[in-house]
């Protein structure tokens, strides 16, 4: 078992920036690929950014490359996890943020689809006011 904890989110303005973290706890010891969607009432979740833990493939999708980077926690204090820096952002940015994480399979892909992952966090809101 995994358990992912997002911390970070917050409100911003417009044009500001926030970073996600994703702390992860349990069977570390194996490779993930980890992901960060995106979640709007009503709607199912996007991906927004994808990365490889055995691997160096990272992801950004295309709604946001350019503004957002996802990042392994190569701090010495983290037994695992991820970054999202998110800047530039905007209002249609806001949604609640999910960490989620999958067995890797291939270390040169992670999955696109929500349902491939295994493990979820709790979310963490965002909300860009314009």
């Amino acid at each position: 078992l995994l358990q992912l904890d997002e911390s970070g989110g917050g409100s911003v303005q417009a044009g500001g920036s926030l970073r996600l973290s994703c702390a992860a706890a349990g069977n570390i010891y194996r490779l993930y690929c980890l992901a960060w969607f995106r979640q709007i009432p009503g709607q199912e979740r996007n991906l927004v950014a994808r990365v490889n833990t055995g691997g160096d493939f990272t992801a950004v999708a295309d709604s946001f490359k350019g503004r957002f980077a996802i990042a392994q926690d190569t701090t010495a204090s983290a037994a695992f996890g991820v970054h999202l820096q998110m800047d530039s952002l905007v209002s249609q940015d806001t949604g609640l943020y999910y960490c989620a994480a999958a067995p890797v399979i291939s270390r040169s892909r992670c999955p696109e689809h929500s349902a491939e992952y295994t493990y979820w966090g709790r979310g963490t809101q965002v909300t860009v006011s314009s």
